[in-house]
């Protein structure tokens, strides 16, 4: 097993999935992504950690009947602090959807929804730093914002997590990038267009693969769909973009690299 590898404060540490059949899940994604997994139990239920390499890559809960929401991925950003961010965040026009509190033992986080509408979690972390593999099949690599406001949503999380923004217009549309530091963590594409109608504005995990292709035909093979076919994205890798059989959708991407 290799050494686990955390995620940097400001940058995205953890991908989680709610799901209304979270048993259905840890089948699908088992086979997809080949994470195994195990239940933790929890006041609300077991909480599910995925694994790949035999390091925590990602986890999933069963939504309970109160919950409306249809079955998606949540994405993590690692803070110093969930508090400071959290009243940050409130000050540069979001809402607060779940004020900061204490995981006993594991950390403590609060979840928002920014001025663009998107939803974002802020982890504290304590015994639990999130995901301890990235960048490697099965581990997450990149975290992406669909947003109908471009310009606000740069504003928005530039001001919070300090992220530096470079917009790119390389193959054909405008293509954010932000930097936490030199590095990138994430990226942005507008929502202009008919093709954008009824897609929720969110961000979506990307997860490495060994072989996008391959892993097209078991989103198939498997019950889900594949939105978007392998497509190639020159200097960085072959993705697509997959919804699973309860409807939450994620992205996978064999990157050049690896």
């Amino acid at each position: 097993m290799p050494e686990p590898q955390f995620a940097p404060f400001g940058h995205f540490c953890w991908p989680e999935l709610a799901s209304t059949d979270v048993a259905a899940a840890k089948a699908y994604y088992g086979a997809l992504f080949g994470w195994s997994s195990y239940d933790m139990p929890s006041a609300m239920g077991n909480y599910t950690i995925f694994q790949a390499e035999g390091l925590d890559a990602a986890a999933g809960y069963q939504m309970g009947p109160q919950q409306s929401a249809p079955t998606h991925w949540n994405s993590y950003v690692a803070v110093e602090s969930a508090d400071r961010s959290c009243a940050r965040a409130e000050e540069l026009g979001a809402q607060v959807l779940m004020a900061p509190f204490d995981i006993p033992g594991v950390g403590r986080m609060a979840f928002i929804r920014g001025p663009d509408g998107a939803s974002l979690a802020l982890w504290q972390f304590g015994a639990h730093h999130g995901a301890g593999i990235f960048r490697r099949p099965g581990g997450l690599c990149w975290t992406e914002l669909y947003s109908p406001d471009t310009a606000g949503s740069e504003a928005f999380y530039t001001g919070l997590f300090g992220w530096r923004a470079l917009t790119k217009t390389d193959f054909g549309m405008p293509y954010t990038e932000f930097h936490a530091g030199d590095t990138p963590v994430g990226g942005m594409m507008g929502m202009a267009g008919p093709e954008w109608e009824g897609v929720p504005n969110a961000w979506m995990p990307y997860i490495a693969v060994a072989d996008a292709d391959a892993t097209a035909a078991a989103v198939t093979r498997l019950g889900g769909v594949c939105m978007v076919p392998p497509t190639d994205i020159p200097t960085v890798g072959r993705f697509g973009v997959s919804r699973d059989p309860q409807g939450a959708v994620i992205a996978f991407i064999k990157l050049l690299d690896r």
